[in-house]
């Protein structure tokens, strides 16, 4: 249940803290991708660099650093974004006070209020703390607030006391995770609807060893793939050759040529949500050779041919339910050209992106994307990640 989504794993100052690098193995064995944010307290416990190394991420504790180049003051937002799942585990009676009363003083409780995912609590502490006036008030506010919580269990405390505050078993922990994250999708906007997406580029091949391409990555649309089965989608990749990984939450089928990703999509056609991102070539060789052409035998020229026009042909089929959302890569007049392609290719809405702007197009982590619908438009910058959730987010909520 946890293969291929995101958690975010707060630590805060308890004796327990140590745990914590246990729990990121098991959420890691399970399938997950784990990224921490540490309060200062919980450093003194253990240092960041354990769960950095584990994670392999770096890890947020304070909101701003003495380096004036570090962006991490920005990390609350964009970790809220791309967690599937915020656990904290320890959370300290400390912690949850901030927590429930909207506290924003380090990097945790600033992501807590960012967070547009679950949040599961995980309330340790030591002595009677746990069943004070306070924390029981604190506690009943956070369930009020639509926080997850999992109580804590009983047995030998740090003070050598023998009363309700330990962390709980980390099966216990992954469990209830296991649980939110599944009821969360269950609920999410794109529940029980079916979602094709296609990422990455075409090879269009003149023979064996030659081919006409583009640099398509594929990032963006996996992310948007990805983004699709968070918010409940269930979601049916068509992956171009040599993109990025994608994770484990979906239906990938591969393709190679238009002519093979034409086939595919005419297979998936009547889902209810399509999302084409890949990047066809317009044309392929009128002529394939099934050998290796040699030099000494080769034209000064290869003539072409067009290539299907699957989003044009998607459009012509699109049923009365449907959403279709096309993409756009252009190098000028970027809102003309995208509302053209809009309306001659009947899409309801057109992610469009210019191959000439700062951090931007082919290969990059991050994009800047102007959605165009029939009556409003929207530019969405940031990593690939983030923005493929808030661009669907803004579509479907």
């Amino acid at each position: 249940m946890l293969s291929g989504n995101r958690i975010l794993l707060g630590v805060t100052g308890g004796i327990a803290a140590y745990k914590s690098a246990y729990l990121l193995r098991e959420f890691q064995k399970a399938g997950a991708d784990v990224r921490v944010t540490m309060t200062p307290s919980a450093t003194r416990f253990i240092g960041s660099e354990t769960f950095s190394a584990l994670s392999r991420h770096t890890v947020a504790v304070e909101v701003f650093t003495d380096n004036r180049q570090d962006e991490s003051w920005t990390k609350h937002i964009h970790w809220a974004e791309w967690a599937d799942l915020f656990v904290i585990a320890p959370c300290t009676a400390n912690t949850l006070s901030k927590i429930v009363h909207g506290a924003s003083d380090n990097m945790l409780t600033s992501t807590v209020l960012a967070a547009r995912c679950p949040v599961l609590i995980c309330p340790t502490m030591d002595g009677e703390m746990y069943e004070s006036p306070g924390v029981t008030h604190n506690l009943e506010k956070a369930e009020k607030m639509g926080y997850h919580l999992l109580e804590p269990e009983s047995g030998y405390l740090a003070s050598g006391l023998e009363a309700v505050g330990r962390l709980p078993r980390l099966s216990s922990i992954l469990k209830k995770s296991e649980t939110i994250i599944s009821e969360s999708r269950e609920k999410g906007p794109l529940s029980g609807k079916s979602v094709l997406v296609t990422a990455g580029p075409t090879r269009e091949f003149i023979d064996p060893v030659r081919y006409i391409s583009n640099p398509s990555s594929g990032k963006m649309g996996i992310a948007m793939a990805e983004a699709a089965a968070r918010l409940g989608g269930n979601v049916t990749l068509l992956k171009g050759p040599g993109t990025e990984k994608e994770t484990e939450r979906m239906n990938t089928v591969p393709f190679i040529s238009a002519y093979d990703l034409f086939e595919k999509v005419k297979r998936h056609q009547k889902a209810d949500i399509v999302i084409m991102a890949a990047a066809v070539s317009d044309f392929a060789p009128s002529e394939t050779f099934n050998s290796k052409v040699k030099k000494e035998d080769a034209s000064g020229s290869i003539p072409l041919k067009q290539t299907p026009d699957i989003l044009h042909w998607l459009g012509d089929h699109k049923t009365d339910h449907q959403v279709l959302i096309g993409f756009a890569m252009e190098t000028e007049n970027l809102e003309k050209n995208a509302k053209k392609k809009l309306a001659a290719k009947n899409l309801d809405w057109i992610c469009a992106n210019s191959l000439v702007a700062e951090n931007s197009g082919f290969q990059n982590d991050e994009n800047e994307i102007l959605l165009i619908g029939s009556s409003e438009t929207k530019t969405f910058v940031g990593q690939k990640k983030v923005i493929s959730l808030q661009i669907l987010r803004e579509i479907f909520t």
